[in-house]
């Protein structure tokens, strides 16, 4: 695997410090799909994110994470491997507003369409090619269609060095390509090129969620009624059937 330099490094403590940044004009977004209340006082205690832990018991490995350096598993069927380091890897991110993936892609391997429901996601490509893209929310003008923006990502020119480490290793010389996904709206990464690809990603939350979008509509459970699912997409209920019956697998 390519070594990760000072200028990736450099790039992904940008993003994240200005993920963070963002300013609220309202509420703060929630961190959990619902947060309902509850009167007795003996009842089990749910909040809007995790509750802290006593100040006195902190340690330093409450801050740390380690394994990012390790290729994920894309030998399924999207061919792609999202490590998440969010609040529930990683207990010191609880309240900061930000968290990270690791993405990996087997050749032509894809990051299916999804969401972010809580969070804007900024990523730097640090390995191969990536064809990404988001699509906008639904126009106010009815005569228009949902616009798609995107772009094809590139690490940089390769060189081998032997300085890092004292061992051979590969570095990007040329500042990598960076692109911004933002909060809620469905995008997508597909790897164009014929080796790996690997990416990391910020995200302005410590838990933003994750829906994607065949899986959540082809394969929750129970199933949407098919009636439903033929009615809005206009095809014929056994295309609905067959999409139904797919294993519908999750690469996080």
């Amino acid at each position: 695997m390519a070594a990760i330099n000072i200028c990736l490094l450099s790039t992904m403590a940008i993003s994240l410090a200005l993920l963070s940044s963002f300013s609220h004009a309202s509420d703060p977004s929630p961190l959990q799909d619902f947060c309902v209340a509850v009167n007795d006082s003996n009842a089990a205690v749910f909040v809007n994110g995790k509750i802290c832990k006593d100040p006195k018991m902190v340690t330093a490995e409450d801050f740390f994470f380690a394994g990012l350096n390790k290729p994920g598993d894309t030998s399924n069927a999207v061919g792609s491997k999202v490590t998440p380091v969010n609040v529930n890897q990683l207990p010191g991110l609880n309240t900061l507003g930000v968290s990270l993936v690791r993405i990996d892609y087997a050749t032509y391997g894809l990051n299916p369409p999804h969401t972010h429901p809580r969070a804007t996601e900024i990523l730097v490509v640090v390995e191969g090619t990536l064809y990404v893209g988001f699509v906008t929310s639904n126009p106010a003008d009815a005569t228009q269609k949902n616009k798609l923006f995107t772009k094809t990502l590139y690490p940089g020119d390769v060189e081998n060095i032997s300085e890092i480490f004292y061992s051979k290793t590969t570095r990007y010389t040329n500042t990598r390509d960076v692109f911004v996904f933002p909060e809620g709206l469905i995008h997508f990464q597909f790897n164009t090129g014929k080796t790996n690809a690997v990416a990391f990603a910020g995200l302005s939350s410590q838990n933003p969620g994750v829906i994607t979008v065949a899986n959540a509509v082809f394969g929750s459970d129970p199933p949407i009624s098919r009636d439903v699912l033929t009615k809005a997409f206009q095809v014929d209920a056994n295309v609905v059937k067959y999409l139904q019956g797919q294993f519908w697998m999750n690469n996080n």
